[in-house]
């Protein structure tokens, strides 16, 4: 009885397997796998630069390269210009008092602040930039509230600003529902992609806010510009660790929950928000440690906690390691490292151990920094605008409004405007996306087959390159004529998302074509596997590829190339008619590619932005994270493709905004007009089968 149950579930499984489009094999993760690897041949390589320094030369050799690479990721800083200082308001309080300023870190871009300043002792007074975490309150959260007071009240003047997103500095503020459209994180991100395609970074507009924020305190005469310190918790110790690299006129710095090492960080909880992401950081050769060594021989504690999202052990290795450069300077008594066994925020241990540091390094004196019980300002009581926002007191520029003028200068003097050859076209696609040739068929594993009426489906497995596989289904029509056309079908939802019968894929192999449905890496099968802190798993792996110097878009291309090469190696298929069809972001990847691969006989992009410069002038966007690319308008546009596309055959079907609205028709015309004649931007009307809109493109 138990061989016939055996036998009998063995039977169901084949058949269930002989069913199923899915190609198998333990896929989910694979890019972060490959990606993985690639992190630690960075750490490795780090590991044995940061060993062979040994001098104090090599320190500054050191410190030079983290602040140039530092400031090429943040896309360098602009122009000072003026100040514009105001200080619209005062509360008078026991010890201290509260300046309520408003300063213009670059033209218009209004910084709210509150000015802390002892109403006890003589000036000039050390002094000390508070820099926010990711809270909606900003400078006015209760928890950094006692931070400010607490110095203050023991003769440290503070300076207390709301970044870009929080506070008085929403960016989205909606007047109909009276709050932010987004969380300060989210609004960071959403400007943060756009910052990212020009080539700089939405820290770049934090760290300017703090690096003019300093800039006002040394016009200030109770100020002693000697004696000025950085203090910051969560994001503002991001903020803080960020500012000890590009401000070489701070003095003491206390950065808070945010230390700790990428080989740690890098699952768990993975890459955060967009400014905690610096292009090509791990390539670069760069870790959290360089944060701290860049600030060398200056006084330096780091803030942690035990049961932080930022892992403990990779603080604690970064401060081991920080603390052995600040030997070989002489100066290990100026690094500290203070642990408490709670978890993620300013908690009062933490607060305290920064009085006491700040106290000892900006004052001289010995003091146990304990905080005593005390009530906070509501949040209004410490607005400096009218209406508690800039964007409806003051109107002015956000980060979006000031990366998108960027783009706009940038735009005329991209290099492809330059270029009017196709091949020059493709070295500078190449060389952007770090897109290499595919010189052969990828090797081949087959899966089995599925039938269906009037044609069958292969499941094979392409290896594009060692640690990335690409499963896909090809469609096979019985009775159409040999050699036969094919298309590589390309969809963000994966291979099977339009595999259905009497879907989109059986159109196409009713029409005669062999179809190629590929899971592009990070798509379908090969998806994410997993996120952390809130944020999803395709951010965490475009993040992750970001930081080792590749793009997701750029590997997904190489898969689509590798695909193509596959084709051309089929007996069955014509070499001279395939074509790549993409879907919503696989539209921007089959463009690409057809633009690198002039053996592709025809390309179409249904559902697919336009441009990226679309992105960057979109107030809001969504479903762009797959199409990141660092510094990719400094080069070329989707538009520039067309050059070297034509003279073959591109369709443009419903193009979309990148908010997923439609986008006008004549407009897409026009901007892909360097296709010539053979350029056809068409709608497609809800209901239509794509045999009524494809079909002079399937001829």
């Amino acid at each position: 009885m138990m061989r016939v149950t055996s036998a009998c579930l063995f039977l169901s499984a084949a058949v269930c397997a002989q069913e199923s489009l899915q190609v198998g094999g333990d896929l989910r993760g694979m890019v972060d796998r490959y990606l993985t690897a690639l992190a630690r041949q960075c750490w490795e390589r780090r590991a044995q630069q940061i060993a062979g320094i040994t001098t104090p030369e090599q320190v500054v050799q050191r410190q030079a390269y983290i602040r140039a690479k530092v400031l090429e990721a943040l896309g360098g800083f602009p122009e000072k210009t003026p100040l514009n200082p105001r200080i619209t308001g005062t509360l008078e309080r026991d010890g201290y008092r509260v300046e309520k300023l408003i300063f213009e870190s670059l033209p218009r871009f209004y910084v709210t602040a509150n000015v802390y300043v002892p109403t006890r002792g003589a000036p000039p007074f050390p002094a000390a930039l508070g820099t926010a975490g990711h809270t909606t309150s900003g400078k006015a959260g209760s928890l950094y509230q006692r931070v400010w007071i607490s110095l203050a009240k023991r003769g440290i003047l503070v300076l207390a600003y709301d970044p870009p997103g929080q506070g008085e500095r929403a960016e989205y503020f909606d007047e109909l529902l009276g709050r932010p459209r987004f969380s300060p994180t989210n609004q960071h991100t959403m400007a943060g992609i756009q910052c990212l395609l020009t080539g700089t970074n939405f820290a770049r507009y934090e760290l300017w806010d703090g690096v003019r924020a300093l800039d006002y305190l040394l016009t200030r005469s109770d100020v002693d510009p000697k004696r000025i310190a950085v203090i910051g918790n969560s994001g503002g110790g991001t903020q803080t660790a960020y500012l000890q690299v590009v401000e070489p006129r701070l003095a003491v710095a206390a950065p808070s929950c945010y230390i700790t090492s990428w080989e740690k960080l890098w699952f768990d909880p993975g890459p955060q928000d967009a400014e905690q992401n610096f292009t090509s950081f791990l390539a670069n050769g760069l870790d959290f440690a360089d944060f701290l060594i860049a600030f060398a021989p200056k006084p330096l504690k780091v803030m942690t906690a035990i049961r932080d999202y930022f892992p403990i052990e990779g603080a604690r290795a970064t401060y081991l390691e920080a603390r052995r450069i600040y030997q070989i300077l002489g100066a290990a008594d100026r690094i500290d490292f203070f642990e408490y066994d709670d978890g993620h925020g300013w908690s009062k241990p933490r607060r305290e151990a920064t009085y006491r540091w700040l106290l000892q390094w900006l004052k001289g004196v010995s003091d146990e920094g304990i905080e005593p019980d005390f009530a906070t300002e509501p949040e209004s009581n410490l607005y400096c605008t009218p209406t508690g926002q800039v964007l409806t007191s003051l109107k002015g520029e956000t980060v979006f409004s000031l990366n998108r003028a960027l783009a706009e200068r940038m735009y005329p003097q991209r290099a492809a405007a330059k270029i009017r050859d196709a091949e020059g076209l493709r070295r500078l696609v190449r060389a952007r996306l770090g897109v290499g040739e595919v010189r052969a068929a990828p090797p081949l594993s087959r899966y089995g087959e599925v039938g269906r009426d009037g044609y069958r489906i292969e499941k094979i497995a392409l290896e594009t390159e060692p640690g990335i596989t690409v499963p896909a289904l090809v469609f096979v029509p019985a009775a159409a004529p040999r050699p036969l056309r094919a298309v590589v079908y390309v969809h963000p939802g994966g291979k099977a998302a339009d595999a259905g019968r009497g879907g989109e894929l059986e159109a196409l192999v009713q029409a005669g074509w062999l179809v190629m449905a590929p899971d592009l890496r990070g798509w379908g099968e090969t998806g994410p596997a997993r996120a952390g802190a809130g944020y999803s798993g395709m951010w965490q792996t475009v993040m992750r590829a970001v930081l080792v110097g590749k793009t997701l878009l750029g590997m997904q291309v190489f898969d689509l190339l590798g695909c193509v090469q596959y084709l051309m190696s089929r007996p069955d298929v014509d070499a001279e008619r395939i074509a790549v069809l993409g879907k919503g972001n696989g539209g921007v990847v089959a463009l690409i590619a057809a633009a690198l691969d002039p053996r592709i006989a025809r390309v179409a992009a249904e559902s697919a932005v336009l441009s990226w410069m679309d992105i960057v002038r979109a107030p809001i966007h969504e479903n762009t994270t797959e199409l990141i690319v660092p510094g990719v308008l400094q080069d070329f546009d989707l538009p520039d493709l067309a050059v070297a596309i034509a003279p073959r055959p591109l369709w443009l079907v419903e193009p979309r905004t990148p908010w997923g609205t439609a986008a006008p028709l004549d407009r897409a015309a026009a901007e892909y007009g360097a296709a010539g004649a053979r350029l056809k931007v068409v709608p497609r009307p809800e209901g239509y089968s794509l045999t009524q809109v494809y079909g002079e493109w399937l001829k």
